[in-house]
């Protein structure tokens, strides 16, 4: 086998396999959970970008492998004089590598679209059985039952019932949609397309197999870490608890819902955000010196 594929292979292995292990057994996830969802977002690149140049390495000469060894490492990206001096064999090994990203870039747009279609149709029910409150910035449907959540992307809102005006408390009231303003914000809805899609690609990868359960958990704590830069601990946690039973449609996210009672114990317990990112940070280098012996050979060793 041709040495220089001993990188992509490496990172293929970390991102996809090693990683993903230790992301899923980390204590310390769930209380960083942006820095978490920051590590499951990387794994994916890398595992994607690596899967696509591990073929490419593979047809190509010796020569043009190391020199697309050294530009990997190096992070430069061909200039166009330098693709358009490509020779058949390099362009082949191009074509390889589009065609490998090709699938779960495709699978990641078929998933946003398919959201979309079902948010739109959501919010024209919306538009018809709905009023908006100015003062709650929010669509007020008719619904004893106590639910608050929002439709992300263009079709952004945030839908209140009447159960949620009639259970909630001010206080309550205005953390609940400041949780699901955190999610519009922070345009939560594409990671949940691209572990979504993942899942649908590579079913039995470590990756895509526990970071499709993980990471929409992580995106809850981390509307619920936002939502807590505006109101208090307790009024967050209770708004959680009375809204633990409501509904959202799909491709919606809820402030309640399965992972309430979870959330609710991370709010009020008392932890400090120093030491976990110092932990995951070291997680992420400890995995990442694996790859220290596979560079050096490849960088050593030119044929």
């Amino acid at each position: 086998m041709n040495h220089h594929a001993l990188v992509p292979l490496g990172l293929v292995a970390l991102a996809g396999f090693l990683l993903p292990l230790l992301l899923a057994r980390a204590r310390w996830a769930q209380q960083v959970p942006r820095l978490a969802l920051a590590v499951w977002a990387a794994c994916g690149a890398v595992f994607a970008t690596a899967s696509a140049l591990l073929p490419a390495q593979m047809v190509l000469t010796s020569e043009s492998s190391h020199r697309l060894t050294d530009t990997v490492l190096m992070l430069r990206p061909p200039t166009p004089a330098q693709l358009l001096a490509l020779d058949g064999r390099e362009l082949f090994a191009l074509s390889l590598s589009l065609a490998f990203l090709s699938v779960p870039a495709a699978a990641f747009a078929r998933r946003l679209a398919r959201a979309r279609r079902v948010r739109v149709r959501h919010a024209g029910v919306l538009r018809l059985v709905g009023r908006y409150d100015p003062a709650l910035r929010a669509t007020v449907l008719d619904d004893a039952r106590p639910a608050v959540y929002c439709l992300p992307g263009r079709s952004r809102r945030v839908v209140v019932s009447s159960g949620a005006l009639h259970t909630l408390t001010p206080a309550q009231l205005a953390a609940a949609l400041a949780h699901e303003r955190a999610h519009i914000a922070g345009r939560h809805h594409l990671l949940v397309a691209a572990a979504e899609a993942f899942a649908a690609v590579f079913p039995r990868l470590p990756l895509a197999r526990h970071g499709g359960s993980a990471v929409p958990l992580l995106l809850e704590m981390a509307a619920d870490d936002r939502a807590l830069r505006r109101c208090t601990r307790d009024a967050l946690a209770t708004a959680l608890y009375a809204l633990a039973s409501g509904q959202a449609p799909r491709s919606a996210f809820a402030a309640g819902g399965p992972s309430a009672a979870l959330r609710m114990r991370r709010i009020l317990a008392p932890h400090s955000a120093g030491h976990p990112v110092l932990r995951g940070l070291l997680t992420v280098t400890a995995a990442a010196l694996a790859m220290a012996p596979l560079v050096v050979a490849c960088c050593s060793f030119p044929g």
